[in-house]
């Protein structure tokens, strides 16, 4: 569905072109709001209006809530299955319940997402999937894919993290956000790695650092680690050592294995041990791209940048909640 039929069928149940604009974007890229989200989408002042459209939801059925530290915030839940069948996402995850420490996390990406309303952003799997298949043609084998196996049956997801990606309206970059929960960048090197094809194949591209004002210590081993995964390619000589290690690593030797020591101390750190996780995940491809210096040069020619965005807003009222933000 385009955003257009979506915004038009939940229209039909009785909201306004403004509420149901609204209601969409919070059901494909959070499934949890606070009042504020409401006033920034609209654009008006925090107030009644607001109060009056949350309360009539509440009323409906159509989300739950949650009182917020200071006991005057609420934390809204979007849970009413016809609301998302309506957009045709009647399985999406954002309409079952969650922790509240994922529902920050959310409140997060949906506050990025309004900052930046001028552009278009993709949302869920099957978006993302028909629109790089289809006006990219971008093969499948090409996109950032997680593969499940279960007894003989295989199920491939594509765009695994489920992240918002954004489009520019006009001729500008891809937008690709990720969001900092972590000191260290661990799962980062895996999303670099799942989508290193992906943005080998885009003209223009921004990795979107979103940044919550306490995790921005973190900033410079995220960049740092940013480097080491796209804009730094391998050497034949090594890539050759690096193929012999990930062999052996999987095949396990047993007992005292020298050139095997000597490789693991060589290839110990995080760049290496997320290239071998993603080396497991999909093959010989992943080191074959080691050596292609197409990253390092849309980095070093500015088509391919790491962007860091500090969230503006703070989560500490929500501690109470969860324990932590």
């Amino acid at each position: 569905m385009t955003w257009e039929e979506r915004v038009r069928a939940v229209r039909l149940m009785g909201f306004t072109e403004r509420q149901s604009g609204f209601l969409v974007t919070v059901m494909l890229y959070a499934g949890v709001s606070l009042g504020r989200h409401y006033c920034t989408f609209a654009r008006i002042a925090y107030g009644r209006t607001m109060h009056d459209f949350f309360q009539s939801l509440l009323a409906r059925g159509y989300v739950t809530a949650r009182c917020c530290g200071h006991n005057r915030a609420r934390l809204y839940h979007i849970q009413y299955k016809p609301l998302y069948r309506a957009i045709g996402e009647p399985n999406n995850r954002h309409r079952r319940p969650t922790t509240l420490a994922r529902a920050i996390e959310r409140l997060m990406l949906l506050d990025a997402v309004l900052a930046d309303s001028d552009r278009t952003w993709l949302a869920t799997e099957q978006d993302k999937l028909r629109y790089f298949t289809l006006t990219h043609r971008i093969p499948r084998r090409d996109l950032p894919t997680l593969t499940f196996h279960n007894n003989d049956a295989e199920t491939s997801r594509y765009f695994p993290e489920k992240l918002p990606i954004g489009i520019d309206r006009g001729s500008g970059p891809y937008i690709f956000l990720y969001l900092v929960t972590r000191d260290l960048p661990v799962d980062f090197r895996t999303f670099l790695e799942r989508h290193a094809e992906l943005l080998r194949a885009l003209p223009g591209w921004t990795l979107r650092l979103l940044v919550p004002r306490h995790k921005t210590d973190a900033i410079p081993v995220y960049q740092a680690a940013f480097r080491e995964q796209l804009a730094m390619p391998l050497e034949p000589s090594v890539l050759d050592d690096l193929r012999w290690y990930f062999h052996a690593r999987r095949a396990a030797p047993k007992g005292p294995h020298e050139r095997f020591d000597q490789a693991a101390r060589a290839f110990g750190a995080p760049r290496f041990q997320a290239l071998y996780r993603a080396w497991l995940e999909r093959g010989q491809p992943v080191l074959d791209a080691t050596l292609s210096p197409v990253l390092a040069d849309a980095v070093a020619w500015g088509t391919g940048q790491l962007e860091c965005y500090v969230l503006p807003h703070s989560y500490i009222r929500l501690l109470p909640l969860v324990g932590t933000a």
